[in-house]
C-alpha cells in the first residue's frame, strides 16, 4: 500500500510538469522553404535556445502553395513570418494580424534587368515585360509603378512570375523580381555576368516596405499566458538571429541540416546568409526585433499611395503592431 501511495504521490507531483510542457508548445509558420532567410529560427532550435526557454517549437516550412495568413487564420500556427504589405492587406480583409517583432529592417527586394533589354533607368521600364511575384508580394511593385505613372497592361506588361528566374534567362521578360539574398544570385549562377545586369532596389526607389516580421492574431494578445509564451519564443529567436548574423558559416550549416529536401547547399546558404545579414541591421543591439513606429508609418504611406489600386484603403494606425511581446522578451 505504501508503495502504491508513493507512486501516486509522485505522479501527482509530476502532473503540473506534464501540463506545463503541453502549454509550452509553440508553432511558427515560415514564409518560404528552409533557407537562410529564416536562419535565426533554425539556429535557435539547433542550439537549444527554445528548449532553454521551456518551449517545444515547431517550425513549419512554407512554399509556393502555402499562405501564412491562411495558416494562422485556421489556428494552425501561433505566429507567422510575413511581409507587412500582405499582413496589412489581410488585416483589412478580416484577419486581424498584429506585428509583434520586426526582424528585417531593410528590404531585400529588387527588380533585376538585362542591360541588353534597353533598361538603364526606371523610365526605361515603360513598354517592357516585367516579372512580378504575386501572392502578396506584388504590392511593392504596384506601388512603384503607380509612383512612376505606369499602368499595368497599358504602359507595362506584367508577367506573373514563378519563384524562379527563368523569364529573364529565357528573355521572356526584360526584368524580373529578385531578392538580394536569393534569386539575384541564381541569375549569376546561371552564367549571366553582373556587368550585364542593372538592378533597382525598392529601398532606393522610395517604395520599400517592411519584409520579414513576426505576426500573431490580435485576439491572442489579450491572453497574458500567450504573451508570456510568445515572449519566450521571441527572446530565443532573437538570440538565434544574433548568432546567425555574427556567424553566417555556422548558420548556413544549420539551415542545410534543417532542409528535409536535401536541396540546400552550404555554398548557396552561406552566401544567402551573408546577404540576409545586411538586412538585419539591428542585430546584436538592444533594439533587435523592435519595430520602429517611423518605419511602420513609412510602409503604410507607401501602401496607401498605390494609385487607383492601393494595397490598403485606410491607415490601420497603431492597432496593427504591438510592442508588448518585445518588451516582455527584453525584460529577462
Amino acid at each position: 500500500m505504501r508503495s502504491s501511495l508513493t507512486l501516486a504521490a509522485a505522479l501527482l507531483a509530476l502532473a503540473p510538469v506534464f501540463s506545463a510542457q503541453a502549454q509550452d508548445k509553440f508553432t511558427v509558420q515560415m514564409k518560404w522553404v528552409p533557407q537562410a532567410q529564416f536562419a535565426g529560427y533554425y539556429v535557435a532550435a539547433a542550439k537549444g535556445y527554445y528548449k532553454a526557454e521551456g518551449l517545444d517549437v515547431t517550425i513549419k516550412p512554407g512554399g509556393p502553395d502555402v499562405s501564412p495568413v491562411q495558416v494562422i487564420a485556421g489556428n494552425q500556427a501561433d505566429a507567422i513570418v510575413n511581409w507587412m504589405p500582405d499582413a496589412l492587406a489581410a488585416r483589412e480583409a478580416g484577419v486581424p494580424l498584429v506585428n509583434i517583432a520586426q526582424i528585417f529592417n531593410r528590404s531585400g527586394l529588387m527588380l533585376t534587368c538585362k542591360k541588353a533589354s534597353g533598361v538603364s533607368k526606371p523610365a526605361d521600364l515603360k513598354g517592357k515585360t516585367l516579372g512580378v511575384w504575386f501572392g502578396g508580394n506584388e504590392y511593392p511593385f504596384l506601388n512603384w509603378m503607380a509612383k512612376l505613372g505606369f499602368k499595368p497592361d497599358t504602359d507595362i506588361k506584367v508577367l506573373k512570375q514563378g519563384f524562379n528566374v527563368d523569364p529573364l534567362l529565357q528573355n521572356q521578360a526584360a526584368c524580373i523580381s529578385t531578392m538580394i539574398y536569393n534569386e539575384y544570385w541564381q541569375v549569376i549562377d546561371a552564367g549571366v555576368k553582373e556587368s550585364d545586369l542593372v538592378t533597382f532596389f525598392y529601398e532606393d526607389q522610395g517604395v520599400a516596405s517592411l519584409e520579414d516580421g513576426l505576426y500573431v492574431l490580435d485576439s491572442k494578445l489579450k491572453d497574458p499566458a500567450f504573451v508570456a509564451r510568445t515572449a519566450k519564443f521571441l527572446r530565443a529567436t532573437l538570440k538565434g538571429w544574433n548568432d546567425a548574423v555574427k556567424n553566417p558559416a555556422e548558420a548556413a550549416k544549420i539551415v542545410v541540416a534543417a532542409d528535409p529536401s536535401g536541396s540546400a547547399t552550404l555554398k548557396v546558404q552561406q552566401r544567402q546568409m551573408e546577404n540576409v545579414a545586411k538586412l538585419v541591421t539591428a542585430a546584436n543591439t538592444p533594439k533587435m526585433g523592435y519595430l520602429e513606429p517611423e518605419a511602420y508609418t513609412r510602409t503604410v504611406k507607401v501602401l496607401l499611395a498605390a494609385g487607383s489600386s492601393p494595397v490598403i484603403k485606410k491607415d490601420p494606425g497603431a492597432a496593427a503592431y504591438s510592442h508588448v511581446v518585445w518588451e516582455a522578451a527584453s525584460k529577462k
